[in-house]
């Protein structure tokens, strides 16, 4: 995967509140807390929903509404996207399939990529793209990818001590081994490496954030699924505990990273002038076994300790935010702080039940 474009666009100086972002997937977890933090500061905001109806409930949540724009846009229609970029200065690009899998077993990775999963997250990407081509205000898109288009095992298998951008999942490994969660990781690596394509062909200033697993307070109606898959060892869902266990497998731990976190380090690439290719957005990582203790500290559980047993011969990889960092990002919240906010959210919003 190209991890940086053949030609730099220099950055406007048009920042500040008079800036103009659009945010593609506003209703969720992700993209509507960006919403709320642009809002806060002082930008304006263009928010792509598929059912601006369904977002109502949102629209009490964003301070400085009167600064917000929404624009109905899907990724499986052409042209969707072209209204709602008129005028920006950047694009984030959140909106996201979250499948997880699916039981297409049968068809082999060129069948599955044309299926109906796979293909319309790549074609709607590119579409939105094109549409930020013809815009001509847009000077760069920020791409939310994911730590499931990273892994710690090298080709030989070995753990590596540190994790970076280089560190890619092989499509077909992830193919191959179907390991949960492998339907959201294939379309995350495959939509990403498109998108990188086209904006080097395009002379597109395109960078991306590579998420660890995203928690904290949330503004949806629903859980965010981030939340089910890092609270599963509490809640015993299995198909979520599932995913937390090849997360750990594939990465020797779970890398964290709080909700405002995250859209901080979006804004931060999106107006640094020296941002280029892919970053890792992780705050701090452990163990599945040290994460149950955290758990443990905030909602205590007997049974909590006996899940899983530590299968690891030497201390876990670095999962390194260093190119983040070196260029001026500090993060705001570590594991604790993730995990205890979490879970008071979840309490409060009846996830959780009291103990």
């Amino acid at each position: 995967m190209e991890g940086s474009n053949s030609r730099k666009v220099v950055q406007p100086k048009r920042r500040g509140a008079r800036a103009t972002y659009c945010v593609t997937g506003a209703t969720g977890y992700v993209g509507s807390w960006l919403v709320k933090i642009l809002l806060q500061r002082g930008f304006r905001v263009h928010a792509t929903v598929r059912d601006p109806a369904k977002c109502l409930h949102l629209l009490s949540m964003w301070t400085g509404s009167d600064r917000l724009r929404l624009f109905r846009a899907d990724l499986h229609e052409e042209g969707s996207f072209d209204e709602a970029v008129q005028g920006c200065d950047g694009v984030f690009h959140v909106a996201a399939s979250m499948e997880f899998s699916v039981n297409d077993a049968e068809l082999n990775i060129e069948s599955y990529v044309q299926s109906n999963i796979i293909d319309p997250m790549i074609n709607g990407t590119l579409n939105l793209l094109r549409a930020c081509l013809k815009s001509k205000s847009v000077k760069r898109v920020v791409f939310t990818s994911s730590i499931s288009t990273i892994t710690a095992k090298d080709s030989n298998g070995e753990w590596r001590p540190v994790v970076d951008e280089s560190c890619q999942n092989p499509v077909d490994h992830v193919w191959n081994t179907k390991a949960s969660g492998w339907v959201y990781a294939l379309t995350k690596l495959l939509t990403e490496e498109a998108a990188f394509r086209f904006a080097i062909e395009n002379g597109i200033d395109l960078v991306s954030v590579i998420t660890a697993t995203v928690a904290g307070p949330f503004l949806t109606s629903n859980v965010p699924s981030s939340i089910q898959v890092l609270l599963s060892p509490i809640t015993g869902d299995p198909e979520f505990f599932s995913i937390l266990s090849a997360v750990n497998a594939r990465m020797g731990s779970i890398a964290l990273v709080h909700i405002e976190d995250i859209c901080r380090a979006h804004l931060f690439l999106m107006e640094h002038a020296k941002a280029d290719g892919r970053y890792i957005c992780c705050a701090q990582s452990c163990p599945l076994t040290k994460l149950l203790n955290h758990l443990a500290q905030e909602y205590p559980r007997s049974n909590l300790q006996g899940i899983v047993k530590e299968d690891l011969d030497q201390a876990p990889s670095e999962i390194s935010s260093k190119k983040l960092r070196d260029l001026g990002f500090k993060y705001k919240h570590g594991i604790e702080d993730i995990i205890h906010q979490t879970v008071t959210e979840c309490l409060n919003y009846g996830f959780l039940h009291p103990l």
